[in-house]
């Protein structure tokens, strides 16, 4: 394993052993609006009655169905039941790299381009709210702010990204993160 530099056997089975076994295909929309100000990332925040990730800020996602062509068409078919955000309002970008959460899914997040006239029409069984955050204040690593989580015995250090009353962590974080280094990658 390349992803932990350093990393002994010892080391790698203990984060084996707090990973879940079974690996759920799931995937996001990774929404990008298209502003006259500029690009903003369209996010939820999770209804706090749900049984896993209650509360969180999210992108619109979930499994992968058998009926799902690809990750593409489930994200679609996620944000339209999520949040009502209808496909001819959204075109494709492009993937990120599959991110791996702890309750057990493989997420591939789907980035794609959104016309700032969609409507929506929120699940209030899923979502408790939908809102933007500008993709620049996203960009800025001023805006980041570094957190210790405990992996299978294991320090691992994330970051947090707090916006006005709310914070965007964990595998959102990760992936809007991934998201800033594939930019930054282009760019430089």
């Amino acid at each position: 394993m390349h992803w932990l530099p350093g990393a002994t056997p010892e080391l790698l089975s203990r984060v084996r052993a707090a990973m879940p076994a079974a690996r759920v295909p799931a995937a996001v929309l990774v929404p990008l609006v298209e502003r006259e100000t500029g690009l903003t990332v369209l996010l939820t925040q999770r209804a706090t009655t749900l049984k896993d990730h209650a509360g969180q800020i999210s992108f619109p996602g979930g499994r992968i169905e058998p009926d799902d062509a690809d990750a593409w068409r489930a994200a679609l078919r996620e944000a339209y039941e999520e949040i009502g955000l209808a496909e001819n309002f959204v075109e494709f970008a492009g993937y990120l790299p599959d991110h791996w959460v702890g309750t057990g899914y493989r997420v591939t997040p789907v980035v794609g381009f959104v016309n700032p006239a969609y409507e929506l029409r929120i699940a209030a069984a899923e979502v408790h709210d939908v809102f933007e955050v500008p993709l620049n204040f996203i960009l800025d690593g001023a805006n980041h702010l570094p957190r210790e989580r405990n992996l299978g015995g294991v320090t691992i250090q994330s970051h947090d990204i707090p916006y006005g009353e709310r914070n965007i962590w964990g595998a959102t974080a990760g992936m809007l993160l991934t998201l800033r280094r594939q930019l930054q990658a282009r760019a430089g």
